[in-house]
């Protein structure tokens, strides 16, 4: 994502909007879905299949909290809080090819299913939903929380769902199933949690500043990652599970070393660079497919991305015009897609 050093806006037919990079040229732009590409003039090559190095999506009415590509990584999924899930092909012209209405309060979380077509949200409205993306049309909802629902995590090998609420509740759903298969309950609100891909461990974060690492065949607290000094508000594990990722309210992101046998402190890296503000957003944080970079969302309107070998600041990437709520890297190739409180989501492609 280049730098916008200049943007203009001009009426042409409703809400059409053109943006001007130096040295760069409008590929497209049209009124109705929002879309606009933007290719540079320059050769540098190209290094993923995006119809232009920078895409910018939108149309949609209220802030967006969380973006997620899918598994197969050829559509997307944006929401917040217009309480509307969008659609999006992430090839051509980007298309918003559905809404997915049903939550009466903005949605918090998404995550799919390993299928690529089973989509599921967090909402405050205290529910989780399961969505048919390809139909278009929810399969079910639950309704076992007694607070907002903060987060989601999905199961990589399987399809179990784990839920986490202002309610101190962490419930875990079969997703063929019409109610909780277990509960785990913590002492305060939890904002953030993450499910391994054997089915073993889970990992959530709240307000309490520390993260929790849950033995599912026990049900009982393993041990815990002490470091943040504020509320944790996302959580990834890497894609082969040995490291666990963190952002928090007090402008860190760390990397854990979650292995069986690890030591003791199990803290990695701390990076720094991004920001929380006073608006307290639930910012989430992201690995990249090879595990070789990380990235966070922050309230300073740019897109961060680290190095994990090394720990530098690799990206800064401007553009949005409000907090960057979530930052996702696409599974197969160098693109990354971020969505923000500016009502917009980015996909660009590095290197």
């Amino acid at each position: 994502m280049a730098e916008l050093v200049q943007a203009q806006k001009r009426a042409k037919r409703n809400d059409e909007v053109a943006v001007r990079l130096p040295g760069s040229s409008i590929m497209t732009s049209g009124a109705g879905d929002g879309i606009l590409a933007l290719q540079e003039d320059d050769d540098e090559p190209r290094t993923s299949n995006l119809q232009a190095p920078i895409m910018l999506l939108t149309g949609q009415e209220a802030p967006v909290y969380c973006f997620k590509f899918s598994p197969r990584g050829d559509v997307a999924a944006s929401a917040g809080v217009e309480k509307a899930i969008y659609l999006w092909d992430v090839y051509g012209d980007c298309q918003n090819y559905n809404v997915l209405r049903g939550h009466q309060n903005a949605v918090l979380d998404l995550a799919w299913l390993r299928d690529g077509r089973t989509l599921v949200s967090a909402g405050a409205d205290k529910t989780v939903m399961i969505w048919d993306a390809h139909k278009g049309k929810r399969k079910r909802k639950y309704t076992s929380h007694a607070a907002i629902v903060n987060a989601i995590s999905a199961g990589r090998a399987d399809d179990s769902i784990a839920s986490a609420a202002d309610d101190g509740q962490i419930l875990l759903w079969d997703a063929r199933a019409r109610r909780p298969a277990r509960s785990l309950a913590s002492e305060y609100a939890v904002t953030s949690v993450a499910l391994d891909d054997a089915g073993q461990m889970l990992y959530s974060g709240g307000i309490d500043n520390s993260i929790k690492a849950w033995d599912l065949r026990t049900d009982e607290v393993s041990y815990e990652l002490k470091g943040h000094g504020d509320t944790v508000t996302g959580l990834k594990l890497s894609p082969d599970c040995s490291k666990l990722l963190s952002n928090g309210m007090d402008h860190t992101l760390h990397a854990w070393d979650v292995r069986p046998f690890a030591a003791e402190t199990r803290e990695l890296t701390v990076f720094e660079g991004h920001q929380h503000d006073f608006h307290k957003n639930l910012l989430r944080c992201a690995w990249s497919h090879d595990g070789e970079k990380v990235a966070c969302g922050s309230s300073d309107q740019v897109v961060h991305v680290w190095d994990v070998a090394t720990s530098e600041e690799l990206y800064y990437l401007p553009g949005h015009k409000g907090a960057v709520t979530e930052v996702d890297f696409h599974p197969k190739e160098p693109i990354v897609g971020s969505s923000s409180s500016d009502m917009t989501v980015y996909l660009g492609e590095i290197a």
